[in-house]
Order: C-alpha cells, then sequence, then structure tokens
C-alpha cells in the first residue's frame, strides 16, 4: 500500500486513497505509531464522492474517528491536489459537513462548518472555561500565561467533558497563542485546528479580538483565521514530507 505522510502547522498525518470503505482502525493504530508504525497524529483515507472531489475517514492515532481535524482538512485538500489531480479549489464531505478547501501554493485556506454548541462560561477546577464545536467538542480557557497549561488538568477535563482542552493567551486584538490537549492522541500536539478556531471564535465572541487574527501554535507556525459572514476560514503552510510503501501485516 502507497503511503504519505504530511505535516501541516506540526501536526502529522498518513494519508492515502482507496475505493473500499471499512473501518480502518486498527489500521491507523498500526500506522501513526511512532515506534513500530510511520508515526502521526492520525490517519486519512480519502474515499470516491458523487457530489463532492472526495470524502474523508479521519482517525486519531488511538484508532478512534474523528468527525473533523481542521489541519488534517488542509493535509487532505494539498494532497488531494498534488497526488489526485484534483482543482485548487475543491469540496469533500466530512463527518462535520462539507468542507470547501483553496490552495495557494503551499497554503491551504479552507472553510470550515459552522461554530455550534457555545457553551457559556463555567467553573472547572478553580479555572474558567468556555465551549464550542468547531467541528468537534473544545473547552477553552483564557491565560496571561501559557507556561500554567497544566497536562494533569486537561486529562480531567477531557475525561469530565469528553472534549479536546485549550489554553489560549490573547495577546492583542490581531494575535494569540494557543496550546492544545487533543482528544484521541490523549497529550498535547503541536498544533490543532479546530482547536485553535475555538479559540478564534470565543475570542471574537468575548470582544478580546478583531474579525482577522494570527495564531501561533506550539509548533510556532504561523495560522490566519477570520470570519466572513458568519463563516470561519483557516490559513496555514501544508508540507509534504515524503512517501512509502508500507506492507499490511
Amino acid at each position: 500500500m502507497r503511503l504519505y505522510k504530511y505535516c501541516a502547522s506540526g501536526n502529522d498525518f498518513v494519508i492515502f486513497s482507496t475505493d473500499e470503505k471499512k473501518d480502518r482502525s486498527n489500521l491507523a493504530k498500526e500506522l501513526c505509531n511512532r515506534y513500530s508504525g510511520v508515526g502521526a497524529d492520525g490517519m486519512i483515507v480519502l474515499l470516491p464522492s458523487k457530489d463532492y472531489d472526495f470524502e474523508w475517514d479521519f482517525y486519531n492515532c488511538d484508532g478512534s474517528k474523528a468527525s473533523m481535524c481542521g489541519n488534517g482538512a488542509r493535509a487532505a485538500a494539498l494532497f488531494a491536489v498534488q497526488r489526485l489531480g484534483k482543482n485548487k479549489n475543491l469540496s469533500f464531505l466530512s463527518g462535520a459537513g462539507e468542507i470547501k478547501a483553496s490552495i495557494f501554493d503551499d497554503e491551504v485556506e479552507i472553510l470550515l462548518s459552522k461554530a455550534k454548541d457555545i457553551r457559556s462560561k463555567f467553573s472547572f477546577e478553580d479555572k474558567t472555561w468556555q465551549g464550542v464545536d468547531t467541528g468537534v467538542p473544545h473547552l477553552v480557557h483564557f491565560c496571561e500565561d501559557l507556561q500554567s497549561f497544566d497536562i494533569e488538568l486537561c486529562k480531567k477535563a477531557r475525561d469530565k467533558f469528553n472534549a479536546n482542552v485549550n489554553f489560549a493567551k490573547v495577546l492583542d486584538k490581531e494575535n494569540m497563542a494557543v496550546r492544545t490537549f487533543e482528544r484521541g492522541v490523549e497529550n498535547e500536539t503541536l498544533a490543532c485546528g479546530t482547536g485553535m478556531t475555538a479559540c478564534f471564535y470565543l475570542a471574537y465572541l468575548n470582544k478580546l479580538v478583531d474579525k482577522s487574527v494570527k495564531i501561533l501554535p506550539k509548533s510556532k507556525e504561523e495560522l490566519f483565521l477570520r470570519l466572513e459572514n458568519d463563516d470561519i476560514y483557516f490559513k496555514g503552510r501544508v508540507r509534504y514530507c515524503f512517501e512509502a510503501n508500507y506492507n499490511l501485516a
């Protein structure tokens, strides 16, 4: 089987295309293992679609399926253009609905599904949180110092609320920094597209930022988010890493 490795702003993915739709949870765990497999945050399977350029199955590295992954969506879009000959303006079907993408050389911008299930401020473990679903559920804690990011606290919040967990710092009206504990990876990752989107959207609702911001995740690779007529656009670099044949056991 021919596999491709792509990296989007610090998140890395194993990607391949096939005509056969089936459960591949065990394969995802095998391929994403950083010691005995290829190593990745997630696995993306592109499948044919009658109504879209493709549809996808997205797997976290623990084998669980996710409806949406922002950086994964950008990586999948570039893969579809480079490997499947798709147009540079395309759309595909995710578990969260239609995702539109535009490719500009090594930058990919996606139009995300509408944010929903907004949760107003609440207290947990002596910190103030908010919640929103940007394709997958996220909790956000706005803080003054990202060094306060606490893995053990994130694990507690993830288990209690079954959500991804973000610490966000607003630097000014046009800049933010974010750290994310990802459900399915069960650890902090170098970046999380839906997490940064959640932080941006809640910061905007709180009148902390403007409609267009630059966000720095842990990877320090700049990402750009903007709000236009209640639509959220998310743009950043995507990099092809390598490809290889993989022999299934």
